[in-house]
């Protein structure tokens, strides 16, 4: 069901460490079809997309104000006080990251700056299907709304029947954001990138998706069209010793497995018999499972590792990259210091990754497929641009203008020379 693998160096790069890939070629060019399409047909086109992939052969895109107040009459109230349990938390630990930097005096007359400017339009992309991640929109509204952005839509696929779940639609008017449109796939990234007639053009998208989501944003990204990160198959690390509870490891395993067949669970540890225990565990605990199918599958991705000793594990995990990582080890705070490459940490045996996935106020949207060696999660900073200010002085511009003259002639550009030299 899984593999298990005995580390050494000489199989650092070996094939335990590879993520599935999907053929790039065919895959674009269907992607690129769908979008060159939507650019010249706009509505035409997505009705048509639509129809083909949902069954919803209809214009009306837009989620009108009685199919809110339909969607809020169905939600109980018990997962209405979740929801705003898992908003506050959320909404206090991205309202922490705001930064108000001051001038800077750098020489005397010379003063630089630094201002967050809110990015102006922003849309969300936000699964449905089988697993509709109305947690997503927690994720990406509540930071944006704290940024103030201007305008916020999202496009979530809906059923033949032209509805969407209806706790996407809770969520998303508790954040705040009135302009639903029933439209997925890479069509629903297209009409985000270029503009409908019904459906506004954005300056960034973000949010999770499949394989023809992410590709669509990858390729709308080449023509100026800012994305989140580059996502791809959701996937959870486990450095684990003889302190990890085995139960607790196969529970996490399998809640990162059953997002998808691509899916990826790995375990590290410097324990023989937690690979055995986790293994019983993955056993009893899959056949529980409603979408145990799935889970299956992703596992046949999936590894468990056995190393040295913990140091050597952490190594391999820093090369991996994982989108997310647990330690459960017995000095968690020791081996996180190391941690260099992770999108998010969970720490100890009673920190789950489904706590980050909705509850405990950190990002869910993360880097996937080794991106956490260069990027970060989606954040505050996420939904912000920073623009750099300077206000100079004669005397300061006199204080600078031998370097900038010198330094300019070096270069052999005259005229950025005599733009300081006629000020004098």
């Amino acid at each position: 069901m899984i593999s298990i693998i005995e580390y050494s160096k000489q199989n650092k790069y070996s094939s335990f460490l590879k993520r599935k890939v999907f053929e790039n070629d065919v895959l674009e060019k269907t992607v690129s079809e769908t979008l060159k399409n939507v650019k010249q047909d706009g509505n035409k086109a997505v009705q048509k997309y639509t129809a083909t992939f949902d069954g919803y052969n209809s214009s009306a895109f837009l989620v009108t104000t009685a199919e809110f107040t339909e969607a809020e009459n169905q939600i109980s109230n018990t997962l209405k006080q979740a929801i705003q349990n898992a908003y506050d938390n959320i909404y206090k630990f991205h309202l922490s990251q705001q930064n108000n930097e001051l001038p800077v005096l750098v020489q005397p007359g010379v003063k630089c700056w630094r201002k967050s400017i809110p990015i102006q339009k922003v849309g969300f992309y936000i699964p449905g299907g089988t697993a509709p991640l109305f947690s997503t929109v927690l994720m990406l509204a509540i930071p944006a709304g704290i940024a103030g952005c201007v305008e916020k839509i999202i496009c979530t696929p809906c059923n033949s029947a032209g509805k969407i779940n209806p706790t996407i639609l809770y969520t998303a008017k508790l954040c705040g954001i009135e302009k639903i449109f029933k439209v997925g796939g890479a069509q629903a990234i297209a009409a985000m990138a270029y503009g409908t007639e019904t459906i506004p053009r954005v300056y960034k998208i973000l949010g999770p998706g499949n394989q023809y989501v992410t590709c669509a944003k990858q390729l709308v990204q080449k023509e100026g069209v800012a994305i989140d990160i580059p996502a791809g198959p959701s996937e959870v690390a486990i450095l684990a010793d003889q302190s990890a509870n085995p139960a607790f490891v196969a529970a996490d395993m399998l809640s990162q497995a059953e997002h998808g067949i691509d899916s990826q669970a790995v375990l590290v540890t410097n324990s023989k018999s937690m690979i055995e225990s986790v293994q019983q565990e993955l056993e009893k605990q899959l056949a529980l499972l409603p979408r145990k199918d799935i889970v299956y599958k992703a596992l046949q991705n999936s590894c468990m590792v056995l190393v040295t000793d913990l140091t050597e594990g952490i190594e391999l995990l820093n090369e991996y990259a994982p989108e997310h990582l647990i330690l459960s080890v017995v000095d968690s705070h020791q081996y996180a210091d190391k941690v260099i490459n992770a999108g998010s940490v969970f720490l100890g045996n009673y920190s789950p990754e489904s706590a980050g996935d909705y509850a405990s106020g950190t990002n869910h949207t993360l880097p996937t497929n080794a991106f956490a060696k260069a990027y970060s999660g989606v954040s505050l900073d996420s939904f912000i641009k920073k623009i750099t200010f300077q206000e100079i002085t004669p005397q300061g511009l006199r204080h600078l203008s031998t370097s900038i003259t010198e330094m300019a002639e070096a270069e052999g550009l005259q005229a950025h020379a005599n733009a300081v030299k006629i000020r004098l």
